[in-house]
């Protein structure tokens, strides 16, 4: 018995079909309303008929270093698309101590809980490393999200991966040393900024690990003496990656799995 092949559907397609079909853009052919391209991984991940939805809310800002996007117990009014530079989550103490939870780059989004309706977060929302992005008020994308199934798809996955992050650092900053945590931190920074070059200070540092100055100071200085780094007045410069994974502990290579998996 012959078995015959179905005839191709030569039926041309209709604008609305064409228009809910998931498309894909390189960011150079991506750009936000002022004509500046757009680097944010989520944005790029959506289908053009979302991205066009959205794009009208979409402010460009610069993030400056220090910048603090979001006060921990205070209203979220905006939620922030990078499209570079590096962002913390930082639990604030009654004290005034503080600890870094989690950071963001160009993958993701800082102000998760708008999405989920939450009108507050206990989290500190602070820029790095300067760079620049996009906001949006946390309504407009609460409201958006309704009509745009693929963003709302990678902002749930984005949100888990986050929250896995979040997780082992929580572990990591309780159980491992200071210079296995700064080795960590190092290699999380270069991933997400896309350079060697870290404009970063040990004063910073020792605020986002959650320990003080002269413990950042000498895990570096046994970081640079082995030629793994070079610390100048404001900056970390990476000069051999490879050692300083080995350095790091297991929660680098745990967090980076996870995170390319998304």
């Amino acid at each position: 018995m012959r078995l015959r092949a179905n005839p191709i559907n030569r039926t041309p397609l209709n604008r609305d079909t064409v228009a809910h079909q998931v498309q894909f853009f390189p960011p150079e052919e991506r750009r936000d309303a002022t004509n500046r391209h757009v680097e944010n991984k989520i944005l790029l991940a959506i289908p053009e008929n979302e991205f066009l939805s959205i794009r009208p809310q979409l402010e460009p800002v610069e993030l400056e270093s220090h910048q603090i996007l979001h006060e921990a117990h205070e209203p979220l009014q905006y939620a922030y698309f990078p499209n570079d530079g590096l962002l913390s989550l930082v639990v604030v103490f009654a004290d005034g101590k503080t600890v870094e939870a989690g950071i963001i780059g160009n993958e993701g989004l800082v102000g998760i809980p708008a999405t989920a309706g939450l009108s507050r977060s206990p989290l500190r929302e602070v820029v790095q490393i300067t760079g620049e992005g996009l906001r949006i008020p946390a309504a407009a994308l609460r409201e958006l999200l309704a009509t745009a199934p693929q963003l709302r798809h990678e902002l749930e996955q984005f949100s888990v991966v986050l929250g896995l992050q979040v997780a082992q650092t929580a572990g990591c900053n309780r159980l491992h040393d200071v210079e296995q945590r700064l080795a960590r931190w190092l290699l999380m920074a270069e991933d997400r900024v896309s350079s060697e070059f870290l404009p970063i200070t040990h004063d910073f540092l020792a605020t986002m690990l959650g320990t003080d100055r002269p413990s950042v100071s000498l895990a570096a200085g046994v970081l640079q003496k082995a030629g793994v780094i070079e610390y100048s007045r404001g900056s970390v410069k990476i000069l051999n990656r490879a050692e300083l994974e080995r350095t790091a502990c297991e929660c680098y290579g745990v967090i980076r799995r996870y995170s390319i998996e998304q």
